[in-house]
């Protein structure tokens, strides 16, 4: 599967349009890493416990996105994006969405 963030694959054609396609995940914040968070706030630096959380949480999305994809026959995904938001008090989403289609 091709998965790309640009409106085209460079050197294929689309050859058919499935539509739009899109995965999510809703995570919850761990209380040790908020803990962990917290402190860090008083030296600064990078909260490692929330960049591996973000970084499970997209590649969970763009898994699922292109499971459906798979679904409808596309080889590929593209104009790829990421949008998060917060869906409760200490949950946020993290959604991928893009557009499915078959290319040669």
């Amino acid at each position: 599967m091709i998965v790309t963030n640009i409106e085209t694959v460079p050197g294929k054609t689309i050859v058919e349009h499935f539509g739009l396609v899109s995965g999510s995940t809703i995570r919850a914040k761990h209380l040790g890493k908020d803990i962990m968070a917290s402190l860090k706030n008083l030296v600064g630096g990078e909260l490692k416990g929330y960049t591996k959380l973000l970084n499970e949480s997209r590649q969970q999305a763009l898994e699922r996105m292109i499971e459906q994809a798979a679904q409808l026959g596309a080889n590929a995904v593209v104009n790829v994006r990421f949008s998060t938001s917060s869906v409760a008090q200490g949950a946020a989403e993290l959604y991928a969405y893009g557009t499915a289609v078959f290319v040669e």
